[in-house]
């Protein structure tokens, strides 16, 4: 009996050695992904694969970048942030981004969107696009999104602010402005590619010209808080693989850098 009791004791203490021995698997992390709505359609096809092959969970939320720095700024945890590139770097100029790990990821022109079977008017030049807005109707755009931002800019760079006054028609988020287009409430909308090219209802007129064209790049950084920084990392070199970038195109984006040149 006392033979059985030490060599059961022996057992233990050998299975515990062992298991102190045998590295750990990593656990399986839960990533809080805050993401500029622009980017939107290409994570929802490819994060489900970066979750499939890590095991990692991503909770993804999104909204207007200049929101979701405002929600940083106000404390909002998150482990990584995907804004426009001017947001970005605002909350890392205060500290809540790591700059050593800012990344360019993808970038995608200004476009206008028009109602599904709509005439079409000429956008091609700089002179067409002017002549194109002030016979239009309405415009609409996400008041503080990168289109409405860009938007805003180009009518001062063109001298167009106090003629297109009564035209406009803001609105909270790029979905409104494309919803706003879809039903016919505004004529034009002036939105990135990349949230024009999945509403159904709405079609591309095409990009602004390339003399006054400025894209919509999404840069990604980390959390100077983050509680899974090394799965953030993870993941941010994942949307920066050659694997991602069909999905980019097919979603009207292109990396950014020197693959902007191929934008759609």
């Amino acid at each position: 009996m006392r033979n059985d009791r030490v060599n059961h004791i022996t057992v233990c203490g050998l299975a515990l050695l062992l298991a102190l021995a045998v590295p750990r698997i990593a656990a399986a992390a839960e990533i809080v992904l805050l993401a500029s709505n622009g980017i939107r359609p290409v994570l929802d096809e490819v994060l489900p694969q970066f979750e499939q092959s890590t095991k990692h969970r991503v909770l993804a939320r999104y909204d207007v970048a200049a929101e979701l720095r405002r929600q940083i700024e106000a404390g909002q945890a998150f482990d990584l942030a995907i804004l426009t590139a001017g947001q970005l770097d605002a909350v890392m100029k205060s500290g809540f981004i790591v700059s050593g790990t800012r990344m360019a990821l993808a970038q995608t022109p200004m476009a206008i969107a028009i109602r599904a079977g709509a005439g079409r008017p000429d956008i091609r030049t700089t002179a067409a696009l002017v002549r194109t807005l002030q016979d239009a109707t309405t415009i609409t755009y996400a008041r503080e999104g990168a289109g409405g931002v860009y938007f805003t800019q180009l009518q001062q760079k063109l001298g167009l602010a106090e003629n297109l006054k009564t035209k406009l028609r803001p609105v909270g988020t790029g979905a409104d402005a494309s919803a706003a287009v879809a039903r016919g409430d505004a004529q034009l909308g002036v939105l990135p590619l990349s949230e024009i090219l999945p509403v159904k209802g709405v079609e591309v007129l095409g990009p602004f010209p390339a003399d006054v064209q400025d894209p919509m790049v999404m840069v990604a950084g980390i959390s100077a808080a983050a509680k899974q920084r090394a799965a953030a990392t993870a993941l941010v070199t994942f949307l920066n693989s050659p694997e991602v970038r069909p999905v980019l195109k097919k979603k009207g984006m292109a990396r950014a850098g020197r693959e902007s040149r191929d934008s759609p």
